[in-house]
C-alpha cells in the first residue's frame, strides 16, 4: 500500500513540479525553494523504486 502511494505521488509529482535536470540547473546556485522540490522528488522517487 506504501508502495503504491508512492508511485503515485511521483507520477504527481512529474505532471506537476518542474524537471530541474532537464533545466540543468546548478544546485550550487539553486534556491531554498529549487532544493526542498528537489529533495522532496528524490525522497518520492526512491520510496517508489524500493
Amino acid at each position: 500500500m506504501k508502495k503504491q502511494a508512492f508511485k503515485f505521488l511521483a507520477k504527481l509529482n512529474k505532471a506537476i513540479l518542474p524537471s530541474y535536470t532537464k533545466q540543468r540547473l546548478d544546485l550550487s546556485k539553486a534556491t531554498k525553494l529549487q532544493m526542498a522540490i528537489f529533495g522532496w522528488k528524490v525522497y518520492v522517487t526512491k520510496n517508489a523504486l524500493d
